[in-house]
């Protein structure tokens, strides 16, 4: 036996007037002005020194007497048609840009956004390492800072209630001098500019200033440049800072305020965690906290030109416990100018190793 559907012809008569009428309404919508970008999309990424295509879908129902182009706040291009277009990255810094379409007809004006990142045009070249010398190091130390000057490592050792400022003879390891902090601050990044010696603290909002031959504390200064404090490197007219981002600082050298800064990138992003610094050669040096990387860096520009993978200098098994082993990483960069030797170091580290690049 087979059933057949009994269908109500006034309910379809209804349904029919619904769907057409549903159906109109749409082909209205779609006439509608509906401005967006159809490219860049929000987020595309850049080479840097490149071009990108910038295409607008701009409506129907309304004129476009005039197009005018802008990058951040800045006027690049100004058309009177809608056609696609070309604009180049050659001169804009790394990082983020907002891009504009200020659209105008009928005597009115409306503004389009979306927004670029402008990476490094090239990978940095990869560099490992040879160990030239390994030296005796304080086991003790949280190191989150290191120098070298006049035959000495000058360090900052970390962690509240251990923090300290030392001077350290590198042949035997011994602390020859040492001021330490109060227990309420953690010692971070400290460095060297003529006769003092400048040190962080960690998320206390302040820096100490000391005799570099007595380690007497001269004065204190507030620090609000950036989220923490982390590193510190003087190019001999400016000092260099971290707070963990991908944003080194320029402070004045003086009144260790901002001055300036640069954002660090790669070709395929930002990189983050930049943590202890050291000039060498022009560049800057940093290590990514919790990684075995130091990266060199353009001062300029923020391209990270070189990453050197410090894997291995330790035994996997020197540190036994998950959270030493999170804890007790790679931070630590020291140079010797006169000599040119370069050494680094980690928390609680056995050993500050001399070492020679290698490129990969």
């Amino acid at each position: 036996m087979r059933f057949g559907l009994k269908i109500n012809p006034i309910k379809n008569f209804i349904f029919v007037g619904i769907t057409l009428a549903f159906i109109s309404s749409c082909k209205e919508n779609t006439s509608t002005t509906y401005r967006s970008f159809l490219s860049p999309l929000t987020g595309l990424n850049v080479a840097s020194g490149k071009e990108f295509d910038v295409k607008v879908q701009f409506g129907a129902e309304q004129k476009v007497d005039s197009v005018v182009y802008l990058i951040d706040t800045v006027k690049v291009l100004s058309k009177t048609d809608t056609s696609g277009i070309k604009l180049k990255t050659e001169g804009l810094k790394l990082g983020n840009h907002l891009l504009t379409a200020k659209i105008f007809g009928e005597g009115k004006s409306e503004d389009l956004t979306s927004n670029i990142n402008v990476l490094a045009a090239q990978a940095p070249l990869e560099y490992g390492y040879k160990v030239i010398k390994s030296l005796p190091h304080d086991t003790s130390s949280y190191v989150e800072g290191l120098e070298y000057h006049d035959g000495f490592f000058y360090e900052s050792a970390g962690d509240y209630g251990h923090s300290s400022l030392r001077k350290v003879d590198p042949a035997s390891g011994k602390v020859l001098q040492k001021a330490d902090l109060d227990k309420q601050y953690f010692g971070e990044g400290i460095t060297v500019i003529g006769n003092k010696i400048i040190q962080l603290t960690y998320r206390e909002k302040v820096g100490f200033v000391y005799d570099k031959a007595t380690f007497k504390k001269l004065s204190d200064f507030s620090y609000t440049t950036g989220r923490e404090g982390w590193g510190l490197a003087f190019d001999g007219q400016k000092v260099l800072n971290t707070d963990g981002s991908n944003t080194i600082f320029f402070l004045n050298k003086d009144t260790y305020q901002k001055i300036g800064s640069i954002d660090v990138f790669d070709d395929k992003g930002a990189i983050q965690n930049l943590n202890e610094l050291e000039m060498i050669d022009g560049k800057i040096y940093a290590n990514v906290y919790t990684t075995n990387n130091i990266l060199i860096i353009n001062p300029e520009n923020g391209v990270v030109e070189g990453k050197i993978d410090l894997s291995g200098l330790l035994p996997a098994d020197y540190f036994k416990t998950e959270d030493e082993k999170a804890n007790n990483v790679l931070n630590g960069i020291a140079y010797d100018k006169a000599t040119k030797r370069l050494f680094v170091a980690g928390k609680k580290w056995p050993h500050i190793f001399q070492i020679e690049l290698v490129k990969k």
